[in-house]
């Protein structure tokens, strides 16, 4: 009977040991769907408020299937992407930030923090050539095989060296709101 309690005990210890070393394969990448994605900027002056919008949001999350979690997520957009329905703005907002040096704003996750559908995410936007961790809220929603992330945060303009636009000398307000509404396909093949 000590020798089956051995063989058995031997056995556990063993497959145990084996599923220690086995790598989970549950995370894979999942790409933005342009099409169903769009990033927007709120600005106010003291006579208007405007939008822009980029329908060009280029985007990967890194999707744990085992978890049912968001690993870490990486966004890119180009500025010239941004319409604001008004085609000397846009040309003149290109200017200040200096487009052509500066072509694109870039965000990429340093933590994510998930309870249910709420997501608190950490890390480094990168705009006008300067780089500053940020974190914000947002919220996740899962229908018809897609993954749809949404939230908003606020970007002061001094924090990253830009000049304030201006209408008859008169500046905008100093932040202004960017939100965002991202999808990826999870019924997408494995991609790791």
């Amino acid at each position: 009977m000590n020798r089956s309690i051995g063989i058995l005990s031997a056995f556990t210890i063993g497959i145990i040991g084996m599923l220690a070393f086995v790598a989970p394969t549950a995370s894979r990448k999942l790409m933005a769907d342009k099409s169903q994605s769009v990033m927007t900027y709120t600005m106010h002056h003291p006579m208007h408020t405007w939008d822009g919008v980029s329908r060009e949001v280029q985007s990967v999350l890194v999707y744990n299937d085992a978890t049912d979690r968001i690993e870490a997520v990486a966004v890119a957009v180009k500025l010239a992407s941004f319409d604001s329905q008004n085609a000397n703005r846009d040309s003149h907002a290109l200017e200040i930030l200096d487009g052509i040096r500066y072509p694109r704003v870039t965000f990429s996750s340093t933590g994510i923090e998930q309870t249910q559908d709420k997501l608190k995410i950490r890390g480094n936007l990168t705009f006008h050539g300067v780089t500053k961790p940020i974190e914000f809220q947002a919220v996740r929603a899962d229908k018809a095989g897609q993954l749809l992330a949404t939230g908003e945060f606020s970007i002061k303009m001094s924090d990253y060296n830009i000049e304030r636009p201006s209408l008859m000398m008169v500046p905008t307000d100093e932040s202004f709101l960017v939100k965002f509404s991202v999808a990826y396909n999870k019924t997408a093949p494995v991609n790791q």
